[in-house]
């Protein structure tokens, strides 16, 4: 039975292609980028103006109510923010640090900063929290010298605070003041009335002016510092709003949890919000365990009208929805399209999703997606029309000129336009290496078309360039295409995989377990170990062995059979670079620092942590011959 579609309005698809004696491709869109603001705080004075009572941003109280902030509210608690920060004398080289999470102040400050022209870095809270030497956060405050720094509650964050913040800063804090540490309360910053000052600095903020510093890791792991500027910020908001052109059609509803130092969800989405006069909840909920809790409990209670979330929170999300009524009843009830972003939604879940929408409404849900980066603002590629599969990351966004340039088998993806960054803060090596010599920012991923007799139905993403690899025999290997396979043959079992490989005979990898749903997998009597045990207790590794096994049966080849695996007992170390804020793995610096267990991977004589695959007889018998 074929299911209609919710009605969730989109843009034009055409592309234009140009094609060069090379082989290299210049894609743009067919649609023109419009005339956007030329700084997001215009946006909020627009509607503290048009809908000055509309609620703009809403909080969870310890209580279990909400506490929320109308347009007309926030624009006057920004103002008062703004001429505090302009009486402290930030400037460029003395800006803001925001160390805590998604709230209210965080917010507040975040906007205020913007209106007076003063940049601001929302830093990872694992550079506080969970870091042990604090390395990466005193080389991010090295980079933003800051002027002010930033934590929701000074006791939460008092060892990170104490350890990395340069003396003579300011530290601010909502609550929790530590014994003897100088600290200025939030509520501090709002006592003065805005001046004239405060106008004229807001006029001098332009399309060039220095928004915000994110920070995304690199190949050494060390944080890079991305300059965002206002320009890039509307201009990206513009590009979506014409790809999704339901945005125009009904005020947003969002309610997310994804960090606001990361791109997606405090550039995107919480701009989504504040562009088209919409309201944003924030979700204090996690997509690990029972940190998704409050998540079900805030969904239960606010139907969004757009839903945006990584795979992994979609994995975790789908459960509740499943065993939960009113739940799905409150989700769908007004909701247009579904947005992954990060990696690719796995089909179980997308299809598990599918089933429950027409179970409750009735109709499909869009399912759409972007591909682009910190650098780009962040989207460059968009998926503008119903696709029936994960993967298709649609066209360029009107405004951007994609340029594909043939790369070992595979179309290098470069782009420009006004979204893109103007560099790295304070970092012009690493500048100059990120673009080519026609200013196209390099992203490092491969694309192919979805048609190749046809673009205008785009794009599919077809892996990192960097990651590639040939075997000993010359054969590439595809790690992207590889990796997901692998996740989708072994789940529930692994939360990632390293693929490793180059110049060997054979491909190998080490596997990250989940080590929830490995338990289950337990007998009783042995679900209560350590982690490290109940990786490897015999029915957990034969476990993998069956599907290590299954794996290596229907492989086709050398490039898309996994040969051998170690089963990690031990945790990535965030720290040493090998997983990033994100919760996903440095495949460069788990190689570099797994050396010894890559080389166990390939000893002539396997280890008895060293899973090897059953080699199918009838290909015993090809090689033989």
């Amino acid at each position: 039975m074929t299911h209609p579609m919710r009605p969730a309005r989109l843009g034009a698809t055409a592309v234009s292609v140009d094609r060069r004696d090379d082989g290299t491709l210049l894609v743009r869109s067919a649609m023109e980028l419009v005339p956007h603001p030329d700084k997001i705080t215009l946006c909020l004075e627009r509607w503290a103006h048009e809908r000055p009572g509309h609620l703009f941003l809403a909080q969870r109280t310890a209580e279990g109510g909400w506490r929320e902030l109308t347009y007309a509210d926030t624009l006057a608690r920004v103002r008062r923010i703004a001429q505090a920060l302009i009486d402290r004398g930030l400037s460029p080289d003395r800006g803001i640090a925001i160390l805590s999470g998604n709230d209210i102040e965080h917010a507040l400050l975040g906007l205020a900063a913007q209106y007076a022209g003063i940049p601001y870095a929302p830093v990872s809270t694992a550079y506080s929290l969970v870091s042990s030497d604090y390395a990466k956060l005193r080389h991010v405050l090295g980079l933003v010298t800051p002027g002010l720094v930033f934590a929701s509650d000074g006791l939460r964050f008092e060892r990170a605070l104490r350890a990395a913040v340069p003396a003579g800063v300011e530290i601010v804090t909502a609550t929790g003041i530590p014994d003897g540490l100088a600290v200025t309360p939030f509520a501090a910053l709002e006592t003065a009335e805005p001046t004239a000052v405060v106008d004229a600095a807001h006029d001098a903020v332009g399309p060039d002016t220095v928004a915000k510093l994110l920070f995304t890791s690199g190949s050494t792991g060390m944080p890079k510092g991305v300059i965002n500027t206002q320009r890039m910020l509307c201009c990206n908001q513009e590009m979506l709003r014409q790809v999704y052109a339901f945005l125009a059609d009904e005020t947003p509803v969002l309610v997310d949890w994804l960090p606001w130092n990361h791109t997606f969800g405090g550039n995107q989405n919480f701009n989504i919000a504040l562009y088209n006069g919409g309201s944003y909840y924030i979700d204090d909920g996690k997509p690990v365990g029972d940190a998704i809790r409050p998540t079900v409990e805030n969904l239960r209670a606010v139907g969004p009208t757009v839903y945006f979330n990584v795979p992994k929170g979609y994995e975790a999300l789908v459960p509740h929805l499943r065993a939960d009524a009113e739940l799905r009843r409150t989700f769908f009830s007004r909701l247009k399209a579904l947005f992954y972003a990060g990696a690719g939604l796995a089909p179980h879940i997308w299809e598990s999703l599918e089933e429950m929408a027409i179970e409750t409404c009735g109709e499909k849900v869009v399912f759409v997606t972007s591909l682009g980066s910190t650098e780009t603002a962040p989207s460059a590629m968009i998926c503008n029309r119903a696709v029936d599969r994960p993967g298709v990351v649609g066209v360029p966004a009107p405004g951007v000129t994609v340029k594909l340039v043939p790369s070992a088998g595979k179309l290098e993806f470069r782009l420009r336009g006004p979204n893109v960054t103007p560099g790295y803060w304070r970092q012009d090596d690493l500048t100059a290496k990120a673009f080519d010599d026609e200013g196209y920012y390099c992203m490092g991923d491969a694309l192919r078309f979805v048609d190749p007799d046809d673009p205008d139905m785009g794009f599919i993403f077809d892996g990192r360039i960097s990651e590639d690899f040939k075997l000993a025999t010359g054969t590439w290997v595809s790690v992207s295409t590889l990796r997901a396979e692998v996740q989708r043959h072994f789940a529930p079992l692994v939360s990632d995989v390293v693929i490793t490989g180059h110049d060997r005979d054979d491909v190998a990898m080490l596997i990250l377990p989940d080590t929830a749903a490995c338990r289950d997998y337990c007998p009783d009597f042995a679900r209560g170990l350590p982690d490290a045990e109940v990786v490897r207790h015999p029915e957990v590794r034969a476990r993998f062995q069956e599907r290590l096994d299954s794996f290596a049966a229907k492989g086709t080849g050398s490039s898309n059979r996994i040969a051998r695996a170690i089963v990690m007992d031990d945790r990535p170390s965030l720290d040493a670079g090998e997983i990033t804020d994100k919760g996903s793995l440095n495949q460069k610096i788990m190689l570099a620092r797994r050396a010894s267990l890559i080389e166990a991977l390939y000893a002539a004589e396997p280890g008895p942590d060293v899973l090897v695959a059953a080699v199918p007889a009838r290909r015993e018998r090809a090689t033989a011959s």
